[in-house]
């Protein structure tokens, strides 16, 4: 049964169904295959179990939870039959989300009395990350957000000519100085233009390549240290984007750079092309950091607030 209420259209419910389905196919292809002529949920099961659960993305450790959750569940139980199986993985995997997780976000909302909200997007290149800085202005801006972006990913040309065609697509402004610029001028500009338009938000491109953990250290330090010239508890947010379709090494991603910097929100992108969407539940148990947006498709409206009660009933509906 959907779960889903007026916070989560409809719409919304059939694109996050449709961005899963390839993660959901393989998983339950699996699952069957490992409960296949089982009427009980025994040792073999919980073995085989394991492994559908560490080779669909999930890691080792939350799968290591999530077995033992089960086991605990057999064993107060006494008797399970395969065919619960599927409802208790889903039961234990909300609750572990639950956990993990900081409140869902009610859409694309700002916290009070931070105005300019300023958000630093870090990550490598290729995930997505500034195709999701356009996505997320646009959705600002569609929710009556005044939004500024800072083109302060300056290593990449690309990088700085994407943000600026989001801005012309979008409408909304873009602080460029081109590339081989230095990224902390960028943001201090971007910042700048920010609170002199009383801009709602400034979403700030940085950090395109993780190249030593002491540079992308120095790097962020010394933009933060110059917005906060301008806002001085800024940044309010720094958001790690991550390619959902790159399984384990999207959680490698996560370790190098939470070890280089504070991040304190995620977006997993690219969940509808792969069957790696299991990898979304690994990273938020292992980074105890909110998974905030997830991408499932192409389309701006295709990256969704995550919300912790839909994205399981999605996978294991």
């Amino acid at each position: 049964m959907a779960l889903f209420g007026g916070l989560f259209s409809k719409e919304k419910k059939e694109s996050l169904d449709k961005g899963l389905e390839k993660s959901k196919s393989s998983f339950f292809n699996k699952l069957g295959k490992a409960v296949a002529g089982k009427s009980t949920v025994d040792v073999d099961v919980l073995d085989d179990l394991e492994e559908v659960l560490i080779t669909s993305d999930v890691g080792v450790e939350t799968t290591i939870k999530v077995i033992e959750r089960i086991e605990a569940r057999v064993a107060k139980d006494k008797y399970l039959g395969v065919e619960e199986l599927n409802a208790i993985l889903r039961s234990e995997i909300a609750d572990l989300l639950a956990e993990n997780n900081s409140e869902d976000l009610a859409d694309f909302s700002l916290p009070e009395g931070k105005k300019p909200y300023v958000l630093l997007v870090v990550g490598v290149n290729g995930v997505g990350k500034t195709t999701t800085i356009g996505k997320l202005a646009s959705q600002f801006k569609k929710h009556g957000k005044k939004v500024v972006l800072g083109a302060a990913d300056t290593f990449r040309a690309a990088a700085v000519d994407q943000l600026k065609l989001w801005g012309e697509r979008v409408g909304v402004p873009v602080v460029s100085h081109g590339m081989n610029t230095d990224p902390a001028s960028v943001a201090y500009d971007a910042v700048k233009q920010a609170v002199e338009q009383e801009a709602d938000i400034v979403i700030i491109d940085t950090a395109g390549r993780l190249h030593t953990k002491v540079n992308l250290m120095n790097e962020l330090t010394k933009i933060k240290r110059v917005i906060q010239k301008f806002v001085d508890d800024a940044p309010h947010e720094v958001m790690l984007v991550l390619d959902g379709s790159t399984g384990q090494n999207a959680m490698n991603q996560a370790q190098e750079f939470t070890k280089a910097t504070e991040v304190t929100s995620l977006t997993i992108t690219k969940l509808d092309g792969t069957a790696k969407g299991g990898v979304v539940i690994g990273i938020s148990d292992t980074f105890k950091i909110p998974v905030k947006y997830i991408g499932v498709g192409e389309g701006i409206d295709d990256l969704q607030v995550f919300n912790k009660v839909e994205f399981v009933d999605s996978f294991f509906s």
